[in-house]
């Protein structure tokens, strides 16, 4: 299982990777291409041609992570990528979705809740 904190991003590719590609390879990758830096903790996502192997590639205290996963039978259900983009940012709770080969396009989440905005300032002051 894996979990990911709201403060790491996740970043899929929207076209397939070489999936022959290492940590450089891939790294060069999210900072050339996209503009991104690999060595701010975030997730990178890469699907290879076929739609049954996928890599991620994080850095994490010091050094590259990349985890490597091969479906066996079956197909990886990629979101439609949205205009030209060459990445789409998922939520953690959608990359292990996508990892377990469900197609989360379909899955309905229901709306995140947010506290009601407090209308007027709080009175720190205590009252006489």
């Amino acid at each position: 299982m894996l979990s990911l904190p709201p403060s790491v991003r996740v970043y899929l590719a929207t076209r397939p990777v070489d999936m022959r590609r290492g940590h450089d390879g891939l790294s060069a990758i999210v900072r050339n291409q996209w503009a991104l830096d690999p060595y701010g903790g975030h997730v990178f996502a890469f699907i290879g041609k076929r739609l049954d192997r996928a890599k991620l590639l994080y850095f994490d205290r010091g050094g590259f992570v990349l985890i490597y996963k091969r479906l066996e039978r079956g197909r990886f259900k990629l979101p439609p990528p949205r205009d030209d983009a060459n990445t789409l940012e998922l939520e953690g709770a959608q990359l292990v979705m996508l990892l377990e080969g469900i197609d989360f396009a379909r899955v309905r989440s229901p709306t995140p809740w947010k506290p009601a905005s407090i209308r007027r300032p709080i009175d720190l002051e205590p009252r006489v």
